[in-house]
């Protein structure tokens, strides 16, 4: 895999080693454009920052209740891992990673992302999906070491999202959880007609 790739993996068990709260239940991996971020002269770049909810969080609420799974009901104290506002070595290696890849024109997006209902059918602005695919590589090595389950002494899953859980995101949301850690969230998102 890339220097990209093992520098995520790497970060990301560091920053979930600090965490030791009880009745963590579920792991968001947030992977978000904005207009507003900005890098090397490419707007609208994506950031991604990682988080929990916790039971205590949730207030006990139904399994598949929109207040367990909808990140708008989350304490969304998330930690930065890529953050175009505040440049360090993975936002360099990102677009490093994306000058491999032939990635150009970062941040844009096609002006026919919507179909003729108005249903978001694009893939998001340019390296925002590449992005997703990565990430959730990086979630699926988490699952498939078992680092959740012994760090936390059950299997979570890794939700990987922005803000409205577009088609792409509930498909690295199955990529990375392969051992089926995150059907029950996948279950509410039909049932809430998220997805």
């Amino acid at each position: 895999m890339t220097e990209l790739y093992e520098k995520l993996y790497l970060k990301i068990k560091s920053i979930m080693n600090t965490w030791c709260e009880e009745g963590i239940y579920a792991i968001s991996f947030f992977v978000h454009p904005n207009e507003s971020y900005e890098y090397k002269g490419f707007s609208n770049v994506s950031s991604f920052a990682v988080s929990y909810n916790t039971e205590y969080d949730c207030e006990g609420a139904d399994r598949f209740s929109e207040e367990r799974w909808n990140y708008a009901f989350w304490r969304q104290d998330e930690t930065l891992v890529i953050d175009p506002d505040d440049p360090n070595e993975l936002i360099d290696l990102l677009f490093d990673w994306y000058e491999e890849q032939g990635i150009v024109n970062i941040g844009e997006e096609d002006e026919n992302c919507y179909d003729e209902d108005c249903n978001y059918i694009g893939k998001g602005p340019v390296g925002h999906y590449e992005l997703l695919q990565l990430v959730s590589e990086v979630a699926k090595r988490l699952q498939q070491e078992g680092f959740l389950e012994d760090k936390f002494g059950k299997k979570l899953p890794i939700i990987i999202h922005g803000l409205e859980y577009a088609w792409y995101d509930i498909e690295a949301t199955k990529i990375a959880n392969i051992n089926g850690e995150a059907d029950t969230f996948l279950e509410a998102m039909k049932l809430l007609g998220m997805v």
